[in-house]
């Protein structure tokens, strides 16, 4: 069993390696909530302005909204609206993923074990941090980190391999997710998980 994080806000990021790294350069300073809400628009105007060529503008939304909303991953997350932080980066890493499957006419099933594997995720770290039962540490750096994944995909659009890169990252991280889920709740002591009340108890 992992240490209690500092705040739940912060696990619920899922920050990698290089968010993390952004966030250490400005030690916890900078407000969390406008640079996610910058790289969450940027993102949206690359989107926009195209995604469909490995030339488009929207290859490179994920190193504008890295190096926007990476910065604030080192701050405590304790502000009244700080909360709003995990929605923004989820829109921002799924609402890319998405235009880039669709515009790349990614083959259906590959797009939504993707994004399902990220969704099934997502949901179990909170759902762990409710019942007090938290994932490891090295989980979102094996992840990839939201920041990771859709690097990885404008990297797939840049060389032209969309689809075998939609294809690799499903099946890693449907396999990775699952497997860490099972293994953690099975090695969860009982009386850990019935601590927590279904209904929000704490």
């Amino acid at each position: 069993m992992t240490r209690v994080p500092r705040s739940s806000v912060v696990t619920y990021r899922d920050d990698g390696v290089l968010a993390r790294g952004m966030g250490v350069l400005v030690a916890g300073q900078l407000p969390p909530l406008p640079p996610a809400l910058a790289g969450a628009f940027v993102t949206g105007v690359m989107l926009f302005l195209g995604v469909a060529g490995n030339d488009g503008p929207a290859v490179f939304a994920p190193a504008v909204a890295l190096l926007l909303a990476g910065m604030g991953s080192s701050h405590p997350h304790d502000g009244r609206l700080d909360w709003l932080v995990p929605p923004v980066l989820r829109l921002t890493e799924y609402g890319f993923i998405a235009c880039v499957g669709f515009a790349w006419d990614v083959p259906r099933v590959l797009l939504y074990v993707l994004l399902g594997a990220i969704l099934f995720h997502h949901y179990d770290v909170v759902y762990r941090c409710r019942q007090h039962v938290y994932p490891p540490p090295w989980l979102a750096s094996a992840g990839l980190g939201w920041e990771g994944r859709m690097l990885l995909v404008a990297m797939g659009a840049l060389l032209g391999v969309v689809t075998p890169v939609f294809a690799l990252a499903a099946f890693y991280l449907a396999a990775l997710f699952c497997w860490e889920s099972l293994t953690c709740w099975l090695a969860a002591p009982r009386s850990g998980v019935e601590a927590a009340d279904l209904g929000g108890e704490d």
